[in-house]
């Protein structure tokens, strides 16, 4: 049909001068096609001038409908094609129990060492915005402050200022920031013994906004939470909360304190005691769903976004999970997950140990082994993971008949219509 250096012999370019332009680099490039048109179009080494005119048009035909075909994506030939020993950026690696092994990391949350060990607050410790209720005792007759022989005085509501000040009568203003209610009680006794005889002091702490954790998202009961004595822990925080709305499987804990911030499964933080922490003042919580997923692209039974169920999920149950292969045109051969591989497990693939920073990686998976089915149940699908499918061989040929056939009914009725005019 064309030389292999795809020029097209004097004769044809006389009599079909439009197809002179697939000379042009541009378009040879953009009209190169691979697998069942490669045999038209890269490696034909006839002359045009050996075919006669009307198998030449077919055979153009062929190559022009099978380039500008609509399809789901790339070819399976046409991703191998991007790896890294043909010149490509990805490194394309057959799926085994080797590399699952290498690859089947199961996301782990966990709080930083500081967060774990993190003593838990003395809730009797005095802070800006608190409140105490205090009751005197003095053992006169006529009392400072108002009380009796047989019955204290009483003052309620004493606020702790921004500056971690309150004001007793007669004691004046007393520093009870970061202070324990014994070491309050000795300072205001203190004071007042220089005016009072023997006087005798009871506080009450009523907690205020100046210890409190915020609590948000999926949790049952949403808002500000004072610590007290027995809410003093996240998991405490929580209960007192209503637990979570969402499925605990999926719920995904986060803490926020100053500038750090911890991530815990809701499930790992019920069942193991050494994953609580001790909250503190202004540590902000907050309940999501596991917001992990990964696409879906290709001869699949559904194209989209799916999220990841549970901790991990298997190449076998995200198949399953979009409606499995599209049996009229995915080819079980051309199964393949795309991912950036951080640098670490890159290397171990790979044994380049020059490889710097994470590095695009190609899976393959091929459906039609036995062993493959068991190793695509262990392999574990992650976060930002996009599966695709290719399409059969056979279904690019069948669209090129059926575009073929169509387009020369559609010029046979043409040609009838103007004969009959």
């Amino acid at each position: 049909i064309l030389k292999q250096d795809y020029r097209f012999s004097e004769t044809v370019r006389l009599e079909y001068p439009e197809i002179w332009a697939l000379n042009d680099p541009k378009m040879r490039q953009h009209l190169e096609i691979r697998g069942i048109g490669a045999v038209l179009f890269n490696r034909c080494s006839l002359r045009c001038g050996s075919l006669p005119r009307s198998a030449f048009v077919v055979a153009t035909l062929l190559m022009l409908t099978a380039c500008l075909l609509p399809r789901s994506g790339p070819s399976k030939d046409e991703i191998l094609a991007g790896s890294v020993e043909r010149e490509g950026d990805a490194f394309i690696i057959a799926v085994n129990d080797d590399v699952n092994r290498v690859t089947s990391i199961v996301p782990a949350f966990r709080f930083s060492d500081d967060l774990l060990s993190a003593e838990e607050l003395q809730v009797d410790t005095i802070r800006p915005g608190d409140s105490l209720e205090l009751k005197i005792w003095e053992n006169v007759q006529n009392a400072l402050l108002g009380g009796s022989v047989n019955g204290p005085a009483n003052l309620t509501n004493v606020e702790v200022d921004e500056d971690g000040y309150i004001f007793v009568p007669y004691a004046g203003r007393i520093l009870v920031a970061d202070k324990t209610i014994e070491d309050i009680r000795l300072l205001i006794t203190s004071s007042l013994s220089q005016q009072t005889p023997d006087p005798q002091v009871e506080i009450l702490r009523i907690p205020g906004d100046g210890a409190t954790v915020e609590v948000t998202g999926g949790a049952s009961g949403q808002g500000v939470f004072p610590l007290e004595r027995s809410v003093r822990t996240l998991s405490a925080v929580l209960a007192v909360a209503g637990g979570v709305t969402i499925e605990p499987e999926e719920a995904l804990v986060t803490v926020l304190r100053d500038d750090q911030i911890g991530k815990i499964w809701y499930e790992d933080l019920l069942e193991s005691r050494d994953s609580d922490i001790a909250l503190r003042p202004g540590d902000r919580i907050i309940v999501r769903a596991d917001t992990r997923e990964f696409t879906a692209l290709g001869a699949t039974g559904a194209q989209t976004r799916v999220p990841l169920e549970g901790r991990t999920i298997s190449a076998l149950d995200a198949l399953a999970s979009v409606g499995g292969l599209n049996s009229n045109l995915a080819d079980p051969t051309g199964i393949f997950v795309f991912r950036n591989e951080p640098q670490e497990i890159a290397r171990a693939l790979t044994g380049e140990e020059e490889l710097k920073g994470a590095q695009r990686i190609v899976y393959v998976v091929d459906l039609t082994d036995i062993n493959a089915i068991f190793v695509a149940r262990d392999f574990a699908i992650r976060d930002g993971d996009t599966v695709y499918v290719t399409e059969a061989p056979f279904v690019t040929w069948n669209k090129v008949i059926a575009a073929l056939t169509g387009s020369l009914s559609s010029i046979n009725t043409l040609n009838t219509g103007l004969s009959g005019t």
